[in-house]
């Protein structure tokens, strides 16, 4: 048989897997995440979009996508190639712990599809990004590389509490840089849920970014960043140095 017929042998991948917190269940497996853009007032209008003023006028949500390898669980992210202005974006994540049904799913089942929540960064290459959607081309590269998405250890929704009781914050080197109250969110988690149902297939190991407050802003090598909702999660980490 020449060389060039061989086949190699091809690597067992390895799934990614989120920290649980207050459990003693394991690991949680990561089959997707799903990210949802412009879903809190004040980031969409610091981006230039247009706000909904009200829930009858907040249209269809964004929806974008990250590969599962892309999360980060002890908090050290190697300032990524390809980019001189990555910003930070703190979210709530959400952790779904069943398959949804066949088909739209109600609003009044959706909930019963979490298994918990997580704080996590959706890391974006901003400059990336503003070039594709100046040429009205997609901006994967901008949103979906290695490392984009640091999470905490996730927390069972029943020692969560409710989502809109909860506030979320991001630190970088001590400092304020992102604030709110989660009942801010335009798509809540079920409606999000519901939109995401009539694109995709919703699965047990699926997580949600829902989407980041006003403050978005460049990182460093160097910076620590501490992201936290409430007092039950917390993400502490650093950018590192570019990889080599």
């Amino acid at each position: 048989m020449k060389p060039a017929d061989l086949v190699p042998a091809a690597a067992t991948p390895r799934i990614p897997v989120c920290d649980l917190a207050g459990t003693q269940l394991g690991s949680f497996p990561v089959r997707r995440i799903y990210c949802v853009g412009r879903n809190f007032a004040d980031h969409a209008r610091e981006m230039g979009a247009v706000a909904p003023a009200s829930k009858a006028e907040r249209g269809s949500p964004v929806f974008f996508m990250k590969p599962a390898d892309a999360i980060v669980t002890d908090g050290v992210v190697p300032y990524p190639p390809g980019t001189r202005n990555l910003h930070h974006e703190v979210e709530l994540v959400v952790a779904l712990g069943a398959d949804a049904p066949a088909g739209v799913l109600p609003l009044a089942d959706a909930q019963a599809l979490v298994f918990g929540y997580g704080v996590g960064l959706d890391l974006t290459r901003r400059d990336l990004q503003a070039a594709a959607k100046a040429k009205g081309l997609p901006w994967d590269i901008g949103k979906g590389f290695d490392h984009s998405a640091p999470i905490s250890s996730l927390l069972p929704a029943a020692a969560f509490g409710p989502v809109a009781a909860q506030s979320i914050t991001l630190d970088i080197n001590g400092q304020r840089r992102q604030a709110s109250a989660l009942d801010q969110l335009i798509w809540d988690v079920p409606d999000i849920l519901h939109e995401l149902s009539q694109l995709f297939a919703l699965r047990a190991g699926d997580l949600v970014f829902m989407g980041t407050p006003a403050g978005v802003a460049a990182l460093q090598p160097g910076d620590h960043f501490d992201a936290r909702i409430g007092t039950a999660l917390q993400l502490q980490g650093h950018i590192a140095p570019a990889a080599v």
